[in-house]
């Protein structure tokens, strides 16, 4: 695998969860496994406004392990209004399991 992804035009480099310091920066998250045909699927997508503060005890990371999450993919977006939409998009594009909003 790669150790970057992309998901629909939107570039995220992909992280071991369990290997990772996060930074102190704002972004887009996705919760990621791999299916039967080798490919990325979205569990779960959220955003952050610090990575640091977010992703280390996230309450949704043990439901998307459960259903076959093993990577975090993240991408930096400094602006709150470019998170919002770009989150928005994303869940509308992916339809992750673990999203009840924003479906």
């Amino acid at each position: 695998m790669s150790d970057k992804v992309t998901w629909s035009s939107y570039e995220f480099q992909v992280f071991s969860p369990d290997n990772t310091t996060w930074n102190e920066v704002g972004g887009i998250y996705i919760f990621t496994g791999v299916n039967a045909q080798n490919r990325w699927v979205a569990l779960y997508i959220g955003q952050a406004k610090a990575f640091s503060e977010r992703l280390p005890n996230h309450e949704r990371w043990s439901e998307a392990r459960r259903l076959g999450a093993t990577h975090i993919h993240a991408m930096v977006v400094a602006k709150q209004a470019d998170r919002d939409s770009i989150e928005a998009h994303l869940i509308q594009v992916c339809q992750p399991r673990l999203n009840t909003q924003l479906k």
